[in-house]
């Protein structure tokens, strides 16, 4: 019945992957530049408005696959089952709440600094 979940260790593996490539000398991550010279003394300087139109980005990605996955249950394809809805609803929300929180503390910290005397 349950074909299409992947193994825990799969997924793990594919974690530990991805983590050796944002470590990796030379490689990029979306949404950081590099300054400095070209001996290799380039320090990584994250542009905050791509970090978050990646993020809210990933936020409604999740959100549509998990829609995708419901409406797909619901006509009763195959291919799907309830705990793989369930856990993608769960991804979903709770990467909405944290883009929610995020978004509470960047509110909080622009009325912070436009109530700080001159």
């Amino acid at each position: 019945m349950v074909t299409d979940r992947p193994d825990i260790n799969q997924v793990l593996s594919q974690m530990r992957e991805m983590k050796a490539q944002v470590h990796a000398p030379g490689s990029s991550m979306p949404g950081v530049s590099k300054i400095g010279g070209e001996q290799g003394d380039a320090v990584g300087r994250a542009d905050f408005s791509d970090m978050l139109k990646d993020a809210v980005n990933n936020v409604n990605s999740l959100q549509q696959d998990a829609k995708s996955l419901a409406q797909s249950y619901e006509r009763g394809d195959a291919g799907v089952d309830l705990p793989q809805v369930m856990i993608g609803l769960q991804k979903s929300s709770i990467s909405f709440e944290a883009m929610t929180q995020v978004r509470n503390k960047l509110v909080d910290a622009y009325e912070k600094i436009m109530n700080m005397p001159i």
